[in-house]
């Protein structure tokens, strides 16, 4: 998921990524716990279907790929802000975002422990690319493109943002990682390494992978689920689900958004959606609403 191909629609403009960053952990700092103790823990919603994490993260120190991923994603925004592409902190978009992203956050802790001491972040790239992603420790990205594209709405920009923070809450990033050393080095390593330290090597040296990696169907299943589950308790309509795929389908008859090359999409993604629905409907039913909704960008 690179970052090519950028065309700027706010010249001029650059964020402070620093006096951001403080201003949304704080954000969440102010009212997560609140919302970790709120009722809308009371159900179980859809942890019961979700598996354990994956063993082939014990491979990859979970500190040293959060730290790689932080500085692959400055990098990231110094390369857009060079370009004037990196959407100011008072971007329309940008306040919707992260508006929106508080409310996910503070639901995060549950399906993983070391969300509470991750740095989050949100930022908005000024690109025609239909895309979006979250790095491990929280790093979101969402391109101008996707918004305008597609005009989504709140619980759809929701539905996104659920499922990419999932990939970062259940750790896949770290996973495939973790699984490409064990067959690049060979699976009989992993039973005579003491602490799997070149294996963990091995897959740190593939850090450079972490924009483009692409998981696997049962991960893009999994965050699926996760996201509807947060977008859900974050009091988003977890139904968005199936007009925001239908909408990737509609895009993809072109030239398939980069969003869709690693995150395949169709009839079948679709049902299931449909088929967990009714777990996730009452949590939806019971969480606070947003106090404010924002409209998607002016069409081109």
């Amino acid at each position: 998921m690179s970052i090519i191909d950028t065309a700027p629609t706010h010249p001029g403009r650059c964020l402070c990524a620093l006096h951001s960053r403080r201003l949304f952990t704080g954000l969440l700092a102010a009212g997560g716990a609140a919302a970790l103790a709120g009722p809308a823990w009371s159900q179980d919603g859809l942890q019961a279907d979700v598996g354990k994490t994956s063993g082939f993260t014990r491979l990859v120190s979970a500190e040293q790929m959060e730290a790689a991923a932080a500085q692959q994603y400055q990098q990231m925004l110094r390369e857009a802000a060079s370009r004037n592409a990196l959407a100011p902190r008072d971007h329309p978009q940008a306040v919707r975002l992260r508006a929106i992203a508080g409310r996910i956050v503070p639901h995060a802790l549950p399906w993983n422990g070391r969300a509470r001491q991750w740095r989050w972040e949100v930022n908005l790239i000024d690109s025609p690319q239909v895309n979006a992603f979250c790095m491990p420790g929280g790093k979101i990205a969402f391109y101008y493109g996707i918004l305008q594209k597609l005009q989504l709405s709140d619980d759809e920009v929701a539905t996104i943002m659920g499922h990419e923070a999932a990939h970062a809450l259940r750790e896949h990033a770290r996973e495939r990682l973790g699984k490409t050393a064990a067959t690049r080095l060979g699976a009989g390593l992993v039973s005579s390494l003491l602490g799997l330290g070149a294996l963990g090597d091995a897959a740190l040296g593939m850090g450079g992978q972490l924009l483009t990696l692409q998981f696997s169907r049962s991960d893009e299943t999994e965050a699926d689920l996760v996201g509807m589950d947060l977008a859900a308790r974050a009091g988003y309509d977890p139904a968005a689900g199936v007009t925001l795929w239908q909408k990737m389908m509609a895009a993809s008859k072109g030239a398939p958004p980069q969003f869709l090359s690693t995150h395949p999409a169709g009839a079948t993604r679709i049902k299931d959606i449909q088929d967990k629905l009714p777990k996730v409907q009452p949590l939806y039913a019971q969480a606070p609403r947003p106090p404010r909704r924002y409209a998607p960008p002016p069409r081109s």
